[in-house]
């Protein structure tokens, strides 16, 4: 990748806190630029159009599938999830750090493409602990719930295929992890140049 910039991909289930701890780790670096993700879900309150997420129709969502405009795109909880190229490319020219915080799937589709990315996997301290900070939201039904606890089993089953796995346990400790293997990833990139 040119100008030092560099592609973060971020994977983790569903509460396990990948959106709290990235915003943490923007406050600390100017470099990060984290890639808005389209999707065809609802927003949840306080989400934001352009920064949280693009929120697509099916119809807009398929246009980009049909036009490439998508680096990735996943179904997940029957919503279509996916990643605008541009952006991820614009801010990799840029000599900045792109993060991708994509479902491990979408993960497995950007390391084929972008074979010299970084790959982190968060993992909650225990299943008890993902499963309350789930129910923490208040956000959603016990179905729902269910159907993402479904779905982290299946996606904790793959952090071995990640570069680096990073237990959230304490904040402050994962933002550190983090930026760790963020420096370390950027001394490798400068000492082969």
């Amino acid at each position: 990748m040119n100008n030092n910039g560099m592609l973060v991909v971020v994977s983790a289930p569903s509460g396990c806190g990948k959106d709290t701890v990235f915003k943490e780790i923007r406050k600390k670096r100017n470099d990060i630029v984290e890639s808005v993700s389209a999707t065809t879900r609802k927003p949840r309150e306080g989400e934001v159009e352009g920064v949280n997420y693009f929120f697509l129709s099916e119809d807009e969502f398929k246009d980009l599938i049909e036009n490439n405009g998508l680096l990735e795109y996943a179904v997940y909880n029957n919503c279509y999830y996916g990643t605008p190229i541009k952006g991820v490319n614009d801010a990799i020219s840029n000599g900045k750090i792109c993060v991708l915080i994509i479902d491990v799937q979408g993960a497995e589709n950007v390391k084929k493409l972008y074979p010299d990315s970084v790959s982190i996997f968060l993992v909650p301290p225990s299943w008890e602990t993902l499963e309350q900070r789930l129910r923490a939201r208040n956000s959603e039904e016990e179905e729902m719930i269910q159907k993402r606890l479904n779905i982290a089993k299946k996606e904790l089953l793959c952090q071995d295929e990640y570069d680096y796995k990073v237990v959230n346990d304490n904040l402050d400790d994962c933002v550190n992890d983090i930026e760790k293997i963020l420096c370390e990833e950027l001394k490798k990139r400068n000492e082969s140049k």
